[in-house]
């Protein structure tokens, strides 16, 4: 897997379940790997940028009251299918990899 699609993946993924804002999809990520896997800025925001011209995720300004208005992004109907594509690609992946290390699929 490209590590570009890899990215994806974790973002549509911290998606899943409702609109964050950019901080907060680093944070997600951060949470649901139990710390291992840390985006920084030069990473999330580009591919944000990039899910949102490939109509992926919707992006809207929402007010805060006496800060700036941040963006934030949900998921299209579309980025949900990818999505769903991306975790079916995974779990292939790891199924194999356990394969080869001998962790299952009846090789000994």
């Amino acid at each position: 897997m490209a590590y570009k699609s890899e990215i994806e993946a974790l973002v549509l993924s911290a998606l899943a379940d409702g609109p964050l804002h950019g901080y907060r999809i680093t944070q997600a990520i951060k949470a649901r790997s139990s710390g291992l896997l840390k985006l920084g800025d030069n990473q999330i925001y580009p591919t944000l940028h990039r899910l949102e011209l490939e109509n992926l995720i919707d992006a809207e300004w929402q007010p805060q009251e006496g800060k700036p208005a941040r963006k934030v992004y949900s998921l299209t109907p579309e980025g949900r299918r990818r999505l769903e594509q991306r975790q079916q690609e995974w779990k292939q992946y790891a199924a194999n990899f356990a394969i080869a290390l001998g962790l299952g699929g009846g090789h000994a």
